[in-house]
């Protein structure tokens, strides 16, 4: 690739084609495909596009004088013109070198970001994370915040799967996605859903975002208030220009009849228990469909919700409790406050996968200026207990004792 003129690369990448049926990746002129059946179904992934082609290579170059050397290092000659078990075990042999290298240089790397955390207990998100946005109690939130939380759920989710995580969950309760507020906002969250969609789907992944549908029969038949037109919102939405929406990204409902062979990751967009009826039982169902595919819940309120008869608090309870414990946190972002109020804020908790828990406190400056400061880490989720001694100052092995002022916090963990 070294030495490939930049054309000849991107006519490579523009020029493929991909078959959404069989997952099979065409060229038009180096690679073409077998029947006319097929090229007719052919599709364009939106990688593949010459603009983006461009600005990867753009990126490429800029790193080359860093990694090139690398490289050169282990560049070896091996003569074809022997036996193919020699030629095969000389390669193999330069590979094994190149993986062992890679897996040094990472730990390594791990090693010294885990020391540099605890030293110096800094945010744990990237160089450039700008911080917890202020003047989150403003409804509608602006576009600007919006577009933050948006990218700091992305960039969580992408490396916990990258990391090789199948069953997922964010938790993230601003004051726009609270349903327990006045406002609740879904199509902030439908927007989420669709940044997230169109993120992997960019990376060539067939993504199904799914939304819970009626459930029960007759008189029990119904689904969760704040779901109620979700489903249309998601299909009426800008999805772009390339076909992106019915190829890459398909609009489902949660259920193992929803998996499909060629979906590779589902989005299910806050499935809830609703009065009478347990959304687990389906929940369940498609991820053992799903297999080892992701399966990434937003915003799940999977807890017990009280039947007439009080049967789904008791018939399988502990069973449920455990497989929605089952799904990891990757990202949680929720704001603090004293007890029956939403207002003012006094702090805020963040986690960001892989990094520990985040309590960041609220100051006030100057007249009509504030800002978070970051007051203690948690390798766990901590309880009320835990964020009230961080407040006060006591060490977290102390005994808690009676509820003072940050009580609030106890029961809302």
């Amino acid at each position: 690739m070294l030495d490939v003129p930049d054309e000849i690369l991107i006519d490579r990448c523009v020029g493929r084609r991909l078959d959404p049926l069989t997952g099979r990746i065409y060229h038009e002129k180096n690679f073409p495909p077998e029947t006319e059946e097929i090229k007719a179904r052919l599709v364009t992934r939106p990688d593949d596009t010459e603009e983006k082609v461009k600005a990867r290579l753009q990126i490429y170059k800029q790193n080359s004088e860093a990694v090139l050397p690398i490289y050169l290092d282990i560049l070896r000659k091996v003569d074809g013109n022997r036996m193919k078990e020699v030629v095969f075990n000389e390669i193999d042999l330069l590979l094994s070198y190149v993986l062992n290298e890679k897996e040094k240089a990472a730990k390594s790397e791990l090693s010294t970001k885990t020391t540099t955390s605890q030293a110096n207990m800094v945010s744990s998100s990237k160089d450039n994370w700008r911080g917890i946005p202020t003047r989150l109690n403003n409804i509608p939130h602006s576009r600007e915040i919006r577009e933050y939380f948006y990218d700091d759920v992305l960039q969580a989710i992408q490396r916990a799967v990258n990391n090789g995580k199948t069953r997922l969950k964010v938790e993230i309760n601003i004051p726009e996605l609270n349903p327990e507020m006045d406002v609740y906002r879904i199509g902030t969250l439908m927007e989420l859903v669709r940044v997230l969609a169109l993120s992997f789907a960019d990376d060539g992944k067939r993504i199904k975002v799914c939304v819970q549908g009626s459930m029960g029969e007759g008189a029990l038949a119904g689904m969760p208030l704040q779901l109620a037109g979700s489903r249309t919102i998601l299909e009426y939405m800008d999805w772009g220009d390339d076909g992106a929406l019915g190829t890459f990204v398909k609009i489902g409902a949660i259920g193992a009849k929803e998996v499909e062979e060629q979906d590779d990751m589902f989005i299910l967009v806050a499935p809830q228990n609703a009065v009478g009826n347990c959304i687990i039982g389906d929940l369940k169902a498609m991820t053992d469909a799903a297999g080892s595919r992701p399966v990434i819940l937003i915003n799940p309120r999977l807890k017990d919700v009280p039947g007439s008869s009080g049967i789904m608090q008791t018939m399988g309870r502990q069973q449920r409790l455990e497989y929605a414990a089952s799904f990891e946190i990757c990202y949680l972002f929720r704001l603090l406050y004293y007890a029956g109020t939403q207002y003012p804020i006094m702090a805020a908790l963040r986690m960001t996968y892989p990094y520990p828990y985040e309590l960041y406190k609220r100051v006030d400056e100057a007249p009509g200026k504030e800002k978070y400061v970051l007051l203690t880490t948690f390798e766990e989720r901590p309880s009320g207990d835990e964020i009230n001694n961080a407040f006060e100052g006591k060490p977290r092995i102390q005994e808690k004792k009676p509820l003072g002022i940050w009580g609030f916090l106890s029961g809302i963990l």
